[in-house]
Formats: C-alpha cells, structure tokens, sequence
C-alpha cells in the first residue's frame, strides 16, 4: 500500500482522501476511522465530513482555506498511525434485520446460489449467517452497501436489468449486498425480502443506517413477514439491534 493513501482536491468544495484503488476491508476501516478521527478534531475549516467505500471527503471552502494548508494537516493526521489497522468507531450499531430468503418474495436466490457454485440451502446458511457492514451509503436515500461476503459471493452483476425490485429488497453481486431504500431497477440479484425502511423521513433521524454499522439477516418464513408488515409502525421490520463498543 506504498502508494496509499491519495489526498487530492475536490474543485473549491473540499478535500479527498483515499486508501486504495478498490474495495477492500482494510481501506474501508482506515475511511471510517479517519472520518471518525476528524470529526473529533473539530477543524473548524471542515463543514461536513462524509466516506465512499475507501474515501474519506473533508467538505471545505478551498477558495477561503488554503488547500496546501489542509494537505499538510491531513498529512501529519494520516502518519499518526496505521489507519488500515484502526479500531472502529465506537457507538456503531448491530442490526438483526428478519429476512425471507427465495420464495417469490425473492425470485433470484437460486440463480445467485447456481453463479456462486453452491445450492439454495447453503446459500441461505452462509448469507443468513454473515455479519456485514454498512460500507457505505449512496443510490438512494440511507441505501446501504453491505460487505465483504466471503468469496463465494464474488458473483457478477447480470447482464441485464431487473425492470424493479422492491423496497427493502435484498439483493447481491461482487461480494456486497445492498438493501433497497426504493423499488428499483437494478443489474444485482434478489435473494432476499425484508420489511426494514432505510429512509425515514418522518424521523429526527431519516437514514435508519450508518456507515460502520454492521447488519445480520436471519432467515424466516414468508408468513412471518407477513406478520411483521402488518404490526410494524416503526420501520425496523422486526428488526432487533444492539450498541457496539
């Protein structure tokens, strides 16, 4: 990683600081933690701070703030340690998020499961079983890219479009998993239903996720689902969660 990480401007708007050249764990962890390591800092030139799957952006008027200025105090914070081995942020929260696996709730699992090399039985044991994190949001409003799978599920998107999956639809492609926000078109397979709302706009908080969260999705019966659509107020879709240290 000698040539990791970039710091690069972003127009007159900010700063971009990044780890590698394509998603991995390590480049992940070190956005998360540098992010987390700013906001702490307080730096009173940075308005808003935000992370891509292995960037960190500093949101800074460059043409108030020097960018040489902002560059060299990035520097000095990125040398401080060894950010692909950070800790993660406290206070990040564990989702236990009920899902229905195929049926015709999700059409496309033995697809994927047939791509991966396994059968639909494994399949839902090794997904339901992972425990993923929110990498990061985009797409759609609180829309979270999940990952890493394991590389069993380094599957090819599908060379054509789903005309639309719905909301809170489980789908998967290149070791990630996205939970919809919205129904959508999409190239990833559905494999999975859940009643979750990532976008709350009724809420103090609308995005229902973090970047740094991490989510299971234990696998139910269709008619449990059913139950859970017909109950739930909150959004959570029977979901259960817990604070991480």
């Amino acid at each position: 990683m000698t040539d990791w990480p970039q710091i690069r401007r972003v127009g007159l708007s900010g700063i971009l600081v990044t780890f590698a050249e394509a998603m991995t764990e390590p480049a992940n962890r070190a956005a998360l933690a540098l992010r987390a390591a700013i906001e702490d800092a307080d730096w009173p030139e940075v308005t808003e701070t935000s992370t891509s799957l292995v960037s960190t952006f500093l949101q800074v008027n460059l043409a108030v703030t020097p960018a040489e200025e902002m560059t060299e105090r990035l520097r000095d914070l990125l040398t401080s340690r060894d950010w692909y081995k950070a800790d993660l942020p406290p206070g990040r929260t564990l989702w236990h998020i009920p899902t229905v696996y195929g049926t015709d709730l999700a059409p496309q699992l033995e697809e994927a499961a047939e791509v991966a090399g396994v059968d639909p039985d494994e399949a839902i044991r090794q997904i339901s079983g992972a425990r993923v994190r929110v990498l990061t949001i985009g797409f759609a409003p609180g829309q979270p890219y999940l990952g890493e799978l394991s590389e069993t599920w380094n599957i090819p998107r599908q060379q054509a479009l789903s005309k639309s999956v719905p909301a809170g639809a489980l789908i998967i492609a290149i070791r990630q998993l996205v939970l919809f926000t919205n129904a959508s078109p999409t190239g990833w397979r559905h494999i999975g239903q859940t009643a979750f709302r990532t976008f709350r706009p009724e809420s103090e908080d609308a995005f229902a996720l973090s970047p740094g969260d991490e989510l299971c999705f234990p696998a139910i019966e269709p008619a449990e689902l059913e139950k859970i659509r017909s109950k739930d107020q909150s959004g959570d879709g029977g979901a259960s969660r817990e604070v991480l240290a």
